[in-house]
């Protein structure tokens, strides 16, 4: 079966959720008081897991004055709390032979660690001290913000990391999911600590909390460890308060700016690096994380160019030798999505590239996919999704995005379901209407400025 967590209604506090997964795994889902809630899913005969403290809240989320302090909070959280310095939580894990990190994205943001079972209650104390009690110490939030700046330094010394935030920037403009997930040098500088403060106890709370975990884990025990590392943090949870509701989902191409216009047509953006080799995105808005045709882009994206056997590899490497690395991606948000068809190659060759690109994604809107590119493409897809399952890092990822953006969590089987459920059909009307979205182009290489 599965586990149904409608959009509408994140659940009640000690409101209680168990279902089955494949290979025997128990999915439990419990709403704590104050609104935390906590997932775990116990895989039989496993000595670790991993576990991580998700507040759906993201770089979307910042206010004027806050740019950049989402990123800055996931490197402050390890510096020191109440009870902790820094060099604490570093020996906690190293002690234990653990690994712990922290991950910001556009709409949420995640704590995790990767422990023995045994040690799993010291990683929650640790983590919901780190969420509960971060001291964000101004002498520390210096030091980090020289960090961050190298940080992003590294980045943009990355011309295929400049090209896919530069393309996300083109496509979706003045939104707030435009921004760079990590701020940028100019608004790093800027904010000051009482803006990051002031959105970390704003956003920081009881009822944006997930705690997922999967793995050797006990549901009750975990339970119990949660409540009680929170309630040491200094968090109420004594009242009745609900989880907060999941972000609304808009329709496909619903997307708009803050004054209310709609994204302009296709734009052009060449920015200018000192590089052997160009850096190419073409494409535009996609699908919303929700839509009920995700899998068929999964499909879509897999044949235009999803491995080796993709027509973008064949036609733009094996035959042409044009681009050593082509691909497309996808990424969904609550009310938006992008989708773009990427490659690397010789300065000079970019315009053919580009054609050839266009003219593969069209060519499969205009005649759909062979049954044969169908079956190898379900078969690729549904190898690496069980295969992406196989250790709990992805198994705890899973289940905290299931809950603060899909709704739904599938069994394996489910997944696979709806993924071989996909119609070529299906797949040439998406390819057909993705091809319809207003087309930017982005470059990034050796070109004059």
């Amino acid at each position: 079966m599965s586990l149904t967590l409608p959009l509408s209604a994140p659940g009640e506090p000690g409101s209680d959720l168990t279902a089955g997964q494949d290979g025997g795994a128990i999915v439990r889902r419990t709403v704590l008081p104050g609104g935390v809630r906590v997932l775990t899913e116990q895989m039989p005969g496993l000595r670790s897991a991993t576990v991580g403290a998700w507040v759906g809240v993201g770089s979307r989320d910042e206010r004027d004055g806050h740019h950049g302090s989402t990123h800055f909070l996931e490197h402050l959280l390890f510096k020191g709390t109440q009870r902790r310095t820094a060099m604490d939580i570093a020996e906690a894990f190293d002690a234990v032979g653990g690994e712990a990190n922290a991950a910001t994205g556009k709409e949420h943001t995640c704590y995790y660690a990767r422990v023995l079972d045994a040690d799993l209650p010291m990683a929650v104390d640790v983590i919901a001290d780190m969420v509960t009690s971060a001291r964000l110490d101004p002498a520390e939030l210096e030091t980090e913000r020289g960090v961050i700046l190298e940080e992003l330094a590294m980045n943009d010394d990355d011309p295929s990391d400049v090209a896919h935030e530069q393309f996300a920037t083109v496509v979706l403009g003045e939104h707030a999911l435009g921004r760079p997930i990590g701020g940028t040098p100019a608004t790093i500088r800027a904010v000051p600590r009482e803006a990051v403060w002031q959105h970390y106890t704003e956003h920081y709370q009881p009822s944006t909390l997930v705690v997922t975990a999967a793995g050797g884990v006990d549901h009750v025990a975990l339970c119990e460890q949660v409540a009680g590392a929170l309630d040491a943090g200094g968090w109420d949870l004594s009242g009745a308060t609900s989880p907060r509701a999941r972000r609304g989902t808009g329709a496909p191409g619903s997307l708009t700016f803050p004054d209310g216009s709609l994204p302009s047509a296709g734009t052009e953006l060449t920015v200018r690096r000192t590089t052997e080799q160009a850096n190419v995105i073409v494409g535009g808005l996609g699908l919303t994380a929700t839509d009920d045709r995700r899998f068929a882009l999964s499909v879509l994206s897999a044949v235009l160019g999803g491995g080796m056997s993709s027509r973008l590899f064949q036609e733009v490497r094996e035959k042409r030798g044009l681009a050593y690395s082509v691909y497309c991606f996808a990424s969904g948000h609550a009310d938006t999505g992008i989708f773009g068809l990427y490659a690397g190659c010789t300065p000079t060759k970019v315009d053919e590239v580009i054609a050839l690109m266009v003219q593969e994604w069209e060519r499969l809107a205009a005649d759909g996919i062979t049954s044969a590119e169908l079956e190898r493409s379900v078969g690729q897809l549904s190898g690496g999704l069980v295969l992406g399952l196989e250790d709990t890092g992805s198994r705890m990822s899973r289940l905290g995005k299931a809950e603060l953006v899909h709704g739904e969590l599938l069994t394996q089987g489910e997944s696979l379901d709806r993924i071989r459920a996909v119609t070529a059909t299906q797949v040439q009307e998406l390819a057909a209407e993705l091809a319809t979205q207003p087309r930017s182009v982005v470059r990034v290489g050796p070109f004059g400025s």
